[in-house]
């Protein structure tokens, strides 16, 4: 049974985010655009559970996003993330990126779409199913003063190369970010996604903290994050709970906080599942 449901949970893996002044509201008229970014390492534990078994992991991985202002409100975002995962002697990982492109205006709403394509591998094989994933969507972000609210829906499909047929995915992320401080911020995370195919469906319920602290004058930061993934199959009773505790290393450019960097930098990410690659 734990097999079961372990091996439908990694499918899900083919949807389309991670994530000691008072604060302070951007002036939009004095904020100049330029090229920011960061980019961040983590490493932590995972623990899957169903109906009468469990099991424990390793995961690790990072993330590289940069910042292209076009105009004084016109902005691409590029992203390349890359997630590993060892459960039960087994390796199975998945890499890819995705570009972000959006109207900003710092002191009031991000508005835009995005598009994502993600290759799967691993042990045991998986490198030669050549799966991969993409999605597309939209996106928008409204500023309240130290607050941002964070919203997607997308539409994707997992393909194996070669392969007509297909898995039909689509989903979406609520995410809203508190600044405490100019340089410390908390992060709360809800999302749904539904992996459909002929004859049933595999739908992940999403749920995740997140706290990250920039040392002030420096381009480091720290965070830790834990998220909850539920997974129920449509054919099957019982459900899988996939349980992730990370922490992590940023280091980011072109911005002096991560309040700036949320409204000025690198402000959009895309779900991070808990687990790797489809193992069928």
């Amino acid at each position: 049974m734990y097999r079961l449901f372990l091996g439908a949970a990694l499918a899900a893996t083919a949807t389309s985010a991670f994530a000691a002044d008072a604060p302070v509201i951007l002036d939009q008229e004095l904020a100049q655009p330029h090229i920011s970014g960061y980019g961040e390492l983590y490493l932590g534990g995972l623990y899957f559970s169903v109906p009468g078994d469990h099991e424990t992991g390793t995961g690790a991985g990072g993330a590289v996003r940069v910042n292209f202002p076009i105009d004084a409100r016109w902005n691409i975002q590029t992203d390349a993330v890359v997630d590993s995962l060892w459960v039960q002697g087994t390796n199975i990982y998945s890499y890819g990126g995705a570009v972000h492109a959006y109207w900003r205006d710092p002191s009031s709403y991000a508005l835009g779409g995005f598009a994502t394509l993600n290759g799967y591998g691993g042990d045991e094989g998986l490198s030669d199913a050549n799966l991969y994933s993409f999605s597309i969507g939209p996106e928008a972000q409204a500023y309240f003063g130290n607050v941002t609210v964070y919203g997607q829906v997308y539409y994707g499909q997992l393909r194996a190369s070669g392969e007509s047929e297909h898995f039909d995915n689509w989903g979406g992320r609520g995410v809203v970010r508190f600044f405490a401080q100019d340089n410390l911020r908390f992060d709360g995370e809800l999302g749904f996604s539904r992996l459909s195919a002929t004859g049933g469906h595999l739908d992940t319920v999403t749920g995740a903290l997140q706290a990250t602290y920039r040392f002030a004058g420096t381009p480091w930061s720290v965070f830790g994050r834990y998220q909850w993934d539920h997974l129920t199959i449509s054919e099957a009773s019982g459900s899988v709970n996939v349980h992730k505790y990370v922490v992590g290393l940023s280091a980011s450019f072109g911005s002096d906080t991560l309040l700036s960097q949320d409204r000025s930098g690198a402000t959009m990410d895309t779900y991070r599942p808990n687990f790797g690659v489809p193992l069928f």
